[in-house]
């Protein structure tokens, strides 16, 4: 607040020393821009810092004081999609994309709002409204997800192929390219696809779960060639074994649950009443 004040009273000082005709107009423009600049710096803060709840409250309230403002109600959608409320989020979307300076990644967030509560046939027309220049990470993640939902596999095939292509870190869409793969039965195609994961993630669990499903799908009970803590181990020990006894390999789940009994650095509970309920 200091800082802030300190550059107020610099700038007057500065419009001061302009001269007295029109003082009071450079003095208004000077205190706005900078009340714009810090209004600016706040709204950042608060989503990259603050709780998702206080972020709600602080935007909810400037929103309702300049409702003409996009900052705000952009602020205000993302806070509530960080909350876990993308039902919230929706309208505030909805506001942010009619308002004359939205830009198309603002439809793009509508529509994974309209994605995490499944309402795919919202979010599919959200991302046809989006003009086919803009070609971002996000935007083909999310066509991949609608084509998955689709079940349409050469589409979502090639939009996930794109976003990877798209970022720096595709960890998270190759592995979740990889589970695609693994409900259509490819199970070849998904183990290659979590280990790339893996190779651009090594601390990514979900992907090494996937990787042992895929692996134990092919009746190969062996844990793949990864970095895992103690832990971890244990538990892709208990995913394998699972695996196996579904699929009627029930004396191969029971070993596996018993190693990772022993494995496991506390008591494994779910791993030691699943070996009693075999036993």
């Amino acid at each position: 607040m200091r800082s802030v004040a300190a550059r107020l009273a610099g700038a007057i000082g500065v419009v001061v020393l302009a001269g007295c005709g029109d003082q009071a107009a450079q003095t208004s423009r000077a205190i706005e821009s900078l009340a714009q600049v810090d209004q600016e710096n706040m709204a950042e803060l608060m989503l990259a810092a603050a709780d998702p709840r206080e972020a709600v409250s602080y935007f909810t309230q400037a929103a309702e004081a300049n409702p003409d403002r996009i900052l705000f109600q952009r602020g205000l959608a993302r806070s509530l999609a960080r909350a876990g409320e993308p039902g919230r989020a929706i309208p505030v979307w909805q506001q942010v994309v009619a308002h004359p300076e939205s830009v198309p990644d603002d439809r793009v967030e509508l529509a994974e709002a309209h994605i995490r509560l499944s309402d795919w046939d919202a979010a599919e027309a959200v991302l046809n409204q989006i003009p086919p220049t803009h070609e971002t990470f996000q935007r083909y993640r999310l066509e991949a997800m609608v084509a998955d939902a689709r079940r349409q596999w050469a589409r979502a095939d090639s939009f996930y192929e794109i976003a990877a292509g798209l970022t720096p870190r595709p960890a998270g869409v190759l592995n979740n390219w990889g589970f695609s793969k693994l409900t259509r039965g490819a199970h070849r195609d998904a183990e290659r696809l979590f280990a790339e994961a893996l190779q651009h993630d090594s601390t990514l669990f979900t992907a090494k779960n996937n990787l042992v499903l895929a692996r134990a799908a092919q009746r190969r009970y062996e844990l793949p060639v990864v970095p895992m803590t103690q832990t971890e181990r244990a538990e892709l020990l208990h995913t394998m074994a699972l695996a196996a006894i579904r699929q009627g390999d029930t004396a191969v789940g029971r070993a596996l649950l018993s190693e990772a009994v022993d494995t496991h650095p506390q008591h494994f509970e779910a791993a030691a009443l699943a070996l009693a309920a075999l036993r």
